[in-house]
């Protein structure tokens, strides 16, 4: 009964601010959804929900012409004396009648191909028209989910009976209001006003005008790859065009509307209509699907992107004023669908801006944007709720209020509190809700480790963790066990981590204790393989030390773009033996020693000794841009630019001198996009050791080899895949480099037969340096985004290597990129 009296009280504050409202339908009494609804000859518009229903905002009443445009259907004009407020219109629109008689055919060629070589060779006149401008904008987004369990391994998808009996309802809706400064190609300043998460009021939705600029008089729109635009420069190498026929709209403008038709099927176009503006070739509307698979996002099906155009007969511009984005997709069964409306009003076109109008700072929500009351959303949202988005807000905000009472909190609290005996093993957690803090046993059950000097090993701990919800910090503390049966030794670390300033991201970390690391800890071969190497194959390619330390880490932005971290070290080290032969399938084949640089040999690689080491480095996003959020910073980069790293290394405090030593670093990455050609992802290292001659293997540069023959990376810009593990470690200075270039599907779906794959063609090239040794050298040809239906986790690599000028060895690398959420 509250529910339904908020609901009621809903509906009649939004009848009571609507201006000029009402509900659009075809002729057959149907509502009509995202109608382009505006005021003539201004930039004051709206849009209609899914139930037909709009709302309209001006700024006086008096005389006024209201357009209605909706594709399909003939823009209809009504004029109205509005004499008070709120004003009642309502709209039938009648379908559009099509005549392709009214096309004149003056050559041979097809007459849609003549309309959009008019439109390529006149886009970049119709794109310089609205190139610099201010708006308004509203974006509303909404996701729904059909046919989900109960349950998803043993976890109720659905703890807040959100969804109806058949697992189906609303799981995410919200809205932005913002104000927007934008100049093409991708200069943008946005001032977020309003923010609002149905069931969420501290929440800020990511519906932002940052990722709506889908520009179709560019050659490529980005949707996870670089999608074709059908008026590209090359567009014709990828489309065939059909006209369905011409219309007139309400200002006598001749609109072709043409059909969109791919010439290759798993290429990254797009499939639909273009209506295009004869004369002027400037674009009236789009209407076009984007298949899951050509945007190489299996999960997807289809997305359809429609864009609505307003014209301005006194500035004689056409400037979009809809924009909506409707998906569906799908996994194990379980459907999701969504929208996002995006609206566009009250532009002002300028000549040009001010130097200092856009920073990096593309994105600022003000501190009270998700504090805005019913009240100011009635008066200015732009496309009415729907019923049944109308009463997600009240069920999930009524649900929040309920869930953020300390009676809930805390009987919620007290059930999951609940200790049981199989808490010692599987691992138990105690929380305080309300106060935000936590503790935690981890228990023994977690994934096992094997190797040949601890054999099975086991970790558990304990932590306990304060957070501040409001700023996004926290603290925590806590201590990691370590116990490896055939070594029979526990090894505890106890640390102290807190971040205190959200805005900065500052980190500071303390931590002390015991540990077996590997000597290259980035690490040379993960844990899930090494132990299948071992139990299966012999191959015990992880070497171990026994490590016990005292650190500090402090990290912190110092200026935008600029990150310091800071690291401090004081540790024992000692060489480990291997204690157990133990194997799942027997060979004849002995195990290599855990003396990495004498593997044959089972001797210490050095003596137990002591060392402070401590070292500063310095990361660079160039030109990074960045959200400021009331409850902090948030980082995007800058993708027109590499990022750096220097560091600077220094070892002193050791128990013998010559374990002492300086050392520089740097590191450079980036990835260069080429167009709907693919992406070049490069990664440069380089590195010189000073009074280096006799510090310890541990401290030697140690680079990422392979041995197993797989993969566990997307890609592989940090290791060479034939290398053996430490035959190349230095003590001197070191220069290696990575470039690997992914078609993206750019030649592989013009290839016939191999083009039913929809995979990628990947190239690479690695190469390193060290004194004394010929420079090794590793390329590689390989297929990306291997799989079946909507998993594609699978990579396959031919890889040959060269020492100097010489043959060195090939072999094929299995990519299992699923692989790496379990190491």
């Amino acid at each position: 009964m509250k529910n339904l009296y908020a609901f009621l009280l809903l509906l009649i504050s939004v009848s009571g601010v609507a201006q000029i409202k009402g509900k659009i339908t075809d002729s057959s009494g149907n509502p009509l959804p995202a109608v382009n609804i505006y005021i003539e000859n201004t930039y004051t518009g709206t849009s209609s929900n899914e139930n037909g229903f709009y709302e309209l905002n001006i700024k006086s009443t008096g005389k006024h012409t209201v357009v209605f445009q909706y594709l399909g259907f003939k823009t209809q004009k009504s004029a109205v004396n509005v004499d008070k407020f709120p004003f009642t219109l309502n709209a039938t629109l009648a379908e559009e009648n099509i005549s392709v008689a009214e096309v004149v055919i003056s050559t041979q060629e097809n007459p849609a191909n003549a309309v959009i070589r008019s439109a390529i060779a006149s886009k970049k006149e119709n794109s310089k028209m609205t190139d610099k401008f201010t708006a308004d904008f509203y974006s509303r987004g909404i996701f729904r989910i059909k046919d989900a369990p109960k349950k998803i391994l043993g976890q109720k998808v659905d703890e807040d009976g959100i969804l109806d009996s058949t697992g189906t309802g609303i799981m995410y809706l919200s809205e932005t209001v913002s104000k927007i400064t934008f100049q093409k190609p991708d200069k943008l300043k946005e001032q977020i006003i309003a923010s609002k998460i149905s069931g969420n009021d501290s929440g800020f939705s990511y519906n932002t005008a940052m990722n709506t600029n889908y520009d179709f008089y560019e050659n490529y729109i980005d949707f996870n790859i670089n999608m074709i635009s059908p008026i590209a420069d090359n567009a014709f190498n990828y489309y065939k065009y059909k006209i369905e026929g011409t219309f007139l709209d309400d200002n006598n403008n001749t609109i072709n509307k043409i059909k969109v038709i791919p010439r290759r099927d798993n290429e990254p176009v797009f499939e639909g209509y273009i209506y295009i503006v004869e004369d002027t070739w400037a674009i009236y509307a789009v209407d076009l699907d984007i298949k899951g698979y050509r945007m190489q996002v299996p999960i997807l099906e289809t997305m359809n992107l429609t864009q609505n155009f307003s014209y301005n007969s006194n500035s004689k511009i056409w400037s979009k004023s809809l924009q909506t984005l409707d998906f569906k997709a799908g996994l194990f069964g379980i459907g999701f669908t969504g929208k996002f409306t995006h609206a566009f009003s009250n532009y002002e076109f300028k000549e040009a801006f001010e130097k200092k109008t856009f920073t990096r700072e593309i994105v600022a929500i003000d501190k009270e944007a998700n504090k805005k009351d019913d009240s100011f959303w009635n008066a200015f949202r732009p496309v009415p709720l729907t019923e049944e988005e109308s009463k997600d807000y009240i069920k999930k905000d009524s649900i929040q209020t309920m869930k953020k009472s300390q009676t809930y909190l805390d009987s919620t609290d007290r059930k999951n509190n609940k200790f049981k005996i199989f808490d010692v093993i599987s691992g138990y957690s105690y929380s305080n809700s309300f106060k935000n803090w936590s503790l935690k046993y981890d228990g023994i059950l977690q994934f096992p480790g094997y190797n040949t000097v601890q054999g099975w090993s086991l970790n558990s701990g304990f932590s306990f963790t304060k957070r501040n919800p409001d700023d996004r910090t926290y603290t925590s503390f806590g201590t990691k066990l370590n116990y490896g049966f055939a070594e029979d030794r526990l090894r505890a670390i106890g640390y102290f981590t807190t971040r205190f300033n959200n805005q900065t991201n500052a980190i500071f970390t303390a931590s002390a204790g015991s540990e077996i690391v590997q000597f290259n800890q980035n690490p040379a071969i993960p844990e899930i393989l090494n132990m299948a190497s071992t139990l299966f194959f012999k191959d015990n390619y992880a070497k171990l030390y026994d490590k016990t330390f005292a650190r500090v880490n402090y990290q912190q932005e110092v200026s935008n773009g600029l990150t310091l971290f800071g690291n401090a070290e004081y540790s024992r080290r000692k060489s480990l033996s291997n204690n157990t032969d133990y194997v799942l399938i027997k060979n004849d084949k002995e195990f290599t020693s855990n003396n990495p640089l004498f593997p044959a040999l089972d001797i210490p690689i050095f003596e137990t000794h002591r060392l402070a080491k401590a070292s500063v480095t310095a990361r660079f996003n160039f030109a990074q841009e960045y959200i400021t959020r009331p409850d902090g910073k948030l980082n995007l980069g800058n993708d027109k630019y590499p990022t750096l790293f220097l560091s600077y290394e220094k070892a002193f405090a050791g128990s013998e001198k010559n374990f002492e030593y300086d050392a520089i670093y740097a590191k450079m990455t980036y990835d260069l996009k080429l167009g709907n050609k693919g992406e070049l992802g490069t990664n440069f290292k380089a590195g010189k050791f000073f009074g280096a001659d006799g510090i310890s293997f541990a401290d030697y540069k140690h680079f990422n080899g392979n041995q197993t023959h797989v993969g566990m990376a997307e890609r592989y810009l940090n290791v060479f895949n034939l290398l053996p593990y430490y035959t190349r470690s230095t003590n001197d200075s070191y220069l290696e480099l990575h470039a690997e270039y992914n078609d993206k599907g750019f030649i592989m779906n013009k290839i016939p037969l191999l083009s039913l794959l929809k995979t990628n063609l990947v190239l690479g090239v690695h190469s390193l340096g060290v004194p004394d040794t010929k420079p090794y050298t590793e390329y590689s040809v390989g297929l990306d985004n291997l799989g079946f239906g909507k998993f594609r986790l699978l990579r396959l690599d031919y890889v040959r290597s060269y020492n100097g000028s010489g043959y060195a060895g090939d072999g094929i690398i299995f990519g299992l990129k699923f692989l790496n959420v379990l190491n």
